[in-house]
């Protein structure tokens, strides 16, 4: 059994059975790994969520910020922007099947085996594994819930930005999905900043990735993560792995088998749009 972990697909459907096929992928016997945005921006994310949920217990995934942005979009909160190219899984037969069963997705993935977390945006390091599990499930819980539409409402903006246990309500709700699904940089206190989205050498001092601030997580275990795709896979410590490298802006779709480390890469079928591509929940 080989576990395969891939960056976000943002409805690259093509790429993803090429990347599939290229390392011999076999439901039942494989895990697969994905590290959200499902959707978006490519033009298959109706076909690659069918094909992600008809793989049942063989996948394991996080929600991203685009994923949440489709699911406002579908309750109404949101309008479908045609640059994420979403209209064909809004109008499909099988749209409320596939939208309830996205909403009940994990914001976090834990392998105490493997010693690998995985979440979308990273792990903030102000939070140890035990409160990143409870926040996790903090918002789950209210995503598969009749009151969804109410946290989908409320989750854009960039306040709270930092973490205490005292937080409550929707301002909590907010801060977790934001930690979860659009983090890039951090304060050296650990604080979220939610604007700047430069390059690791080109960020402003003293603003630091969040993976650069050492934290209870990631002194202890692997962390798997996407959302940055100008990251370009490179640049991370030991033990961190960025893995989305912008399929859907020409780049490729990478794959981490985790057993021997090896790296896997499908080149895009599509050429460089412009634009940085993280626009949804204002990235």
């Amino acid at each position: 059994m080989s576990t395969y972990l891939i960056g976000d697909v943002h409805g690259c459907y093509d790429e993803l059975i090429a990347l599939l096929q290229q390392v011999e992928f076999t439901p039942g016997k494989d895990i697969l790994w994905l590290t959200g945005d499902l959707v978006a921006r490519g033009p298959g994310s109706l076909e690659v969520l069918r094909y992600v949920r008809g793989l049942g217990d063989s996948v394991r995934i996080v929600l991203g910020n685009h994923d949440l942005h489709l699911l406002a979009v579908y309750a109404g909160i949101s309008r479908n922007k045609p640059k994420d190219r979403v209209s064909p899984l809004l109008e499909a037969p099988d749209v409320d099947e596939l939208l309830n069963w996205l909403r009940r997705q994990p914001l976090l993935q834990v392998d105490e085996e493997k010693k690998l977390v995985m979440a979308h945006a990273g792990i903030t390091p102000q939070w140890d594994l035990t409160t990143a599990m409870a926040c996790a499930r903090d918002v789950e819980a209210v995503l598969s819930s009749d009151s969804y539409p109410l946290f989908l409402d409320a989750m854009y903006g960039d306040m709270p930005n930092n973490w205490t246990p005292e937080l409550s309500g929707l301002a909590r709700l907010r801060f977790i999905t934001n930690s979860l699904t659009r983090m890039r940089y951090c304060f050296p206190n650990g604080q979220l900043d939610m604007y700047c989205k430069d390059t690791p050498e080109s960020a402003p001092a003293p603003l630091k990735p969040w993976f650069a601030i050492s934290g209870p997580v990631t002194d202890e275990y692997s962390v798997i993560f996407g959302h940055w795709a100008s990251l370009e896979g490179k640049g991370t410590p030991e033990g961190i792995y960025g893995l989305d490298t912008g399929c859907c802006w020409g780049g490729g779709l990478t794959c981490l088998r985790w057993e021997d480390k090896k790296y896997f890469v499908q080149p895009s079928n599509r050429k460089p749009d412009v634009g940085d591509g993280e626009t949804a929940i204002a990235s």
